[in-house]
């Protein structure tokens, strides 16, 4: 199969034809030629062509006509072509030839670098469009394969939830029923190890509820609005003050509004912030501060803490799922908070990063692009 780019030639004089055959021998293209419009629009029936090259004076149908039916038809209305001519050379033809839809004329006699010069950049130009043809297609099936494993992942999360809910909630119910009514038949051993068995049954639970958490984050649209952060900001902390009653002072300084997903921002807040307080919670006088500041392109927000901090050698770790740099019996937790917190910095066009000494505490950034 011949994949040479093919450029149509339509002269009725074959001495002319012959000229451009001889023109083009060097070049690596396909000539098809024909004598007359009627022909040449036959070979658009069959071929696919990078270019056409137009003679204008012609018996039943000329140059100008043929062009004329060649942009009516949708097969050829973007085909490129180029208006040859020895007659026709005046301004107002000229003109009219560009009117018809002409990328370019030529006045005969020509120098046969103007010619192939010209062929060779709508030749590329034809090769290009059908590469990003090609990458739009493979992208098109790409897209369908990731919509497929989407949907295939949704079943599987609807799949865990339910498959692993329900072993969990006969553990948890088994056990409650046997430390209501049977604590007085175990040892102190025995309801300490009951104890541990509805402790790792709600821990699964929390688990799977960050696990499905995190699948269903990369799935849901954005939906952009102008964010009153500070309020935003204010509101977690004086939730987080409630529902713990820690011990950390809290400063935060003005907070820079952001265009983003305000449900999905919201739980950036709420994973940072609540981070920064129980990694700092057995601290003589935990500290925790936020903060923002305008950057050349957007701008970043930061939640910093005088807590255990971590070692920078591990940092690569910080926001992969499942991965814990401090013991679960020192700090609880699922290990997939920062995951689903890189996750939505990610899908705002943001990033995150941390800097931190152990026993010092740690600093959190993220940015958020600056508003369209």
């Amino acid at each position: 199969m011949n994949s040479k780019p093919k450029i149509l030639v339509v002269d009725d004089r074959p001495e002319n034809i012959k000229a451009i055959q001889v023109v083009l021998q060097d070049q690596e293209v396909e000539l098809i030629t024909t004598t007359s419009g009627n022909d040449a629009l036959k070979a658009t029936l069959h071929h696919e062509f990078a270019l056409a090259l137009l003679d204008i004076q012609m018996p039943e149908m000329d140059g100008f006509e043929l062009a004329a039916i060649l942009r009516e038809e949708a097969k050829t209305s973007h085909l490129p072509f180029i208006f040859i001519s020895a007659v026709y050379t005046d301004n107002f033809n000229v003109f009219k030839g560009y009117e018809k839809g002409a990328f370019s004329f030529i006045t005969k006699p020509f120098q046969p670098e103007i010619l192939v010069n010209k062929v060779k950049f709508f030749v590329e130009k034809h090769q290009q469009e059908l590469q990003l043809h090609k990458l739009n297609e493979t992208l098109e099936e790409k897209n369908k394969e990731l919509q497929f494993i989407n949907r295939e992942l949704e079943s599987f999360s609807y799949s865990v939830s339910h498959d692993l809910r329900a072993p969990l909630r006969a553990v948890n119910g088994y056990s409650r029923i046997l430390k209501e009514e049977y604590a007085s038949y175990l040892n102190e051993e025995g309801n300490k190890l009951l104890g541990n068995i509805q402790y790792n049954a709600n821990r699964m639970n929390s688990l799977i509820d960050d696990l499905l958490a995190f699948s269903r984050m990369g799935r849901k649209e954005l939906q952009k609005t102008d964010v009153d952060m500070d309020s935003i900001v204010h509101e977690i902390a004086s939730e987080l003050k409630e529902a713990t009653h820690h011990k950390a002072t809290v400063t935060i300084s003005s907070i820079l509004p952001a265009e983003a997903d305000q449900s999905l921002i919201r739980q950036v807040w709420i994973n940072l912030i609540s981070n920064a307080i129980k990694y700092s919670e057995k601290k003589e006088h935990p500290v925790v501060e936020i903060g923002s500041e305008k950057t050349e392109n957007g701008t970043m927000y930061f939640v910093k803490d005088n807590g255990a901090g971590f070692d920078m050698e591990y940092a690569s770790k910080l926001f992969g799922v499942f991965q814990r740099l401090h013991d679960q019996d020192d700090f609880e937790g699922t290990g997939i908070g920062l995951a689903i917190v890189q996750r939505i910095i990610n899908r705002h066009g943001g990033r995150i990063w941390a800097d931190a000494k152990v026993n010092e505490g740690a600093n959190f950034y993220f940015t958020l692009p600056a508003a369209d």
